[in-house]
């Protein structure tokens, strides 16, 4: 992998319902939120597209390429946190329990940030030793918060809807080795 195209998914269901979790479509707006990643995306070489498991992440890939013959791949450790007893809250509960928690607590039947990080390095890795030039990743505000910002933090401001943020080589190995490092000492 040379380059890396990063984008979260359109506005789905759940997420404009500010709810956690859950598995629901785009809605109208995330559809023409995808089709326009489509349109910015049109004359950047894609060789290949990888998305999480998720619904709203592979309707979104499918949307923004309907027009291209780019191969889409479902990489499960791309996927959002997992809420646990919160899947199914509002999102603002969410946060305000992970602010009040150190990154290696879970919520019951959850995952806590420090292993959802970890999951997202090891994705991060893969993605780096992967034989095409041009990656699009189409995934959740969490993962590409993951690899943009310099330090995780307890409530993230999440990524916009369906925006692509590009990433040489370079750039996307030091944000792998950060990541990594953190989760061996990890802080807010």
């Amino acid at each position: 992998m040379d380059e890396l195209v990063l984008a979260r998914h359109g506005e789905s269901e759940t997420s404009a319902r500010a709810i956690v979790g859950g598995d629901e479509p785009l809605t109208e707006r995330g559809r023409q939120q995808a089709r326009a990643l489509g349109a910015k995306l049109s004359s950047f070489p894609l060789e290949v597209c990888l998305t999480s498991a998720a619904l709203r992440a592979r309707e979104t890939a499918e949307l923004a390429l309907q027009a291209r013959d780019v191969p889409v791949e479902v990489v499960p450790e791309l996927g959002d946190i997992r809420f646990g007893a919160f899947d199914g809250s509002p999102l603002a509960e969410y946060r305000h329990w992970v602010a009040a928690h150190p990154p290696t607590a879970a919520p019951p039947g959850g995952e806590s940030r420090v292993e959802t990080l970890r999951r997202f390095a090891h994705a991060f890795r893969s993605i780096l030793a992967r034989p095409e030039e041009c990656v699009l990743v189409v995934a959740h505000g969490l993962t590409i918060r993951a690899a943009l910002d310099r330090q995780p933090r307890p409530v993230v401001a999440g990524a916009h809807y369906a925006h692509a943020e590009r990433l040489t080589r370079a750039t996307f190995e030091q944000a792998v080795r950060r990541l990594e490092r953190w989760c061996e000492s990890p802080a807010w």
